[in-house]
């Protein structure tokens, strides 16, 4: 499971945050600790999340409410979006219109002289296959991370051609994603959820 972390003030300005460390705001706390409310009823076998604080601080909340040792990882840090990070992005807009337009296309270019979106999902999907490893069998990893480090991680591990990764559409702050293990790979159960997940029927189980 990929969970996005909580709010935070940069978030509700428009903000690009990337590696920066911003902490969340009032909302984000709340949202980390109704998520955890209801991912403690899975229940999760082992929680990492990303070592930036708002990430952390997002997987505290169900640490607490599960009694599980968080783990860090900053494999699962957010882009590096070099100097676009801390910027507004009408801000960015002004000054890189272009790298901007890319940029929300899906192309895998570097922002504001940072990293692609394929050197973010190498790195990402390394981290999560290192706790994939140390995970139970049938057990659910949970992972706390950001909102650019899922969707790169989710179209690497469903093996979508990096062209195809806009369709996944954005996590909304404290929602998550969930991948099930099916033969040959991943396929994606759940997208931007903020419910458990239930078991689906379907002629395809059959």
């Amino acid at each position: 499971m990929l969970w996005r972390h909580g709010r935070t003030a940069w978030n509700a300005e428009g903000r690009f945050q990337g590696q920066i460390d911003v902490p969340l705001d009032e909302v984000g706390v709340g949202q980390a600790a109704r998520a955890a409310r209801l991912l403690a009823n899975l229940p999760p076998a082992l929680l990492v999340s990303s070592d930036l604080s708002r990430a952390r601080d997002t997987a505290l909340a169900l640490a607490e409410a599960t009694g599980l040792p968080l783990h860090e990882d900053e494999r699962l840090r957010e882009t590096y979006a070099g100097s676009w990070q801390g910027r507004l992005v009408h801000e960015i807009e002004a000054e890189d219109a272009d790298g901007l337009r890319d940029w929300r296309r899906g192309a895998d270019i570097r922002p504001g002289g940072g990293e692609t979106r394929g050197e973010l999902a190498e790195r990402t999907v390394r981290g999560l296959r290192h706790w994939l490893d140390q995970t139970p069998p049938d057990g659910t990893l949970v992972a706390a991370t950001h909102g650019g480090t899922a969707r790169a991680a989710l179209g690497k591990l469903l093996g979508l051609p990096l062209a195809a990764w806009p369709v996944l559409g954005g996590l909304a702050n404290g929602a998550w994603s969930v991948l099930e293990e099916a033969q040959g790979g991943w396929r994606l159960a759940e997208h931007n959820a903020g419910t458990l997940p239930e078991r689906v029927m379907s002629d395809d189980d059959t």
